[in-house]
């Protein structure tokens, strides 16, 4: 209780309250309340109580985007290291350093990675590559790889997981052709903004180059 009224006492009702009783003091002083005053008083508090905002809890302040970011770089650290632990083919080798080198670029502290915070969807495509896709295909790989030495099947595993590395290096390529649009799109409008503002006029000669000219008052 002591808690709560210790509250209300700094709260913006009873403050918005007090400054109107305290006019409805300086009323009274003046001769205008009369032997009403207490009613003129404790009717202004009340209704300064009533108009004061009512309380609205602090929104709760989440992480910013750009931070998410930092566990991922710290997860393709690791992924990276398990992959240069594993038996892999040349080809499946190749396309997994393209695939990491694009993610790599992503992420990396920047404004680059500053543009993928932004968009929701493209972070969760880079965690779900790190975090999931890459290290599945490459465990099944393995997996798949020793049953196939004792009962070999319709198809290679090396096959199998270039096909997997192909379709993960394909999802995130259009990830970062999608961002360079994104400011190609933002260049052009600049530039619209910039043409419709009329920059163009600025290209107009000005009358005293004009008078340079050919002209019988030229040089």
């Amino acid at each position: 209780m002591a808690a709560r009224a210790a509250g209300y006492l700094e709260s913006a009702r009873n403050l918005t309250g007090s400054a109107a009783a305290l006019g409805g003091l300086a009323l009274t002083f003046a001769g205008f309340a009369g032997a009403y005053w207490p009613v003129v008083v404790g009717g202004l508090y009340g209704a300064g109580a009533l108009l004061a905002p009512p309380p609205r809890p602090a929104a709760p302040a989440f992480e910013e985007p750009a931070s998410r970011l930092d566990e991922l770089r710290a997860d393709l650290v690791t992924l990276r290291a398990y992959l240069d632990r594993v038996d892999l083919p040349d080809a499946a080798t190749e396309r997994l350093t393209a695939l990491t080198g694009l993610l790599d670029g992503l992420l990396a502290p920047g404004w680059v990675s500053e543009a993928l915070a932004e968009d929701p969807e493209g972070v969760h495509v880079v965690a779900r590559a790190v975090r999931r896709d890459v290290p599945e295909s490459v465990d099944a790989y393995l997996r798949t790889r020793w049953w196939t030495r004792l009962a070999p099947g319709a198809r290679a595993p090396e096959e199998e997981l270039e096909r997997q590395v192909a379709l993960l290096h394909g999802e995130a390529q259009e990830l970062v052709d999608g961002l360079r649009e994104a400011e190609e799109l933002r260049q052009r409008s600049h530039t619209k903004y910039l043409e419709d503002r009329g920059g163009g006029g600025l290209r107009r000669t000005s009358p005293a180059k004009e008078g340079r000219g050919g002209g019988p008052g030229g040089w």
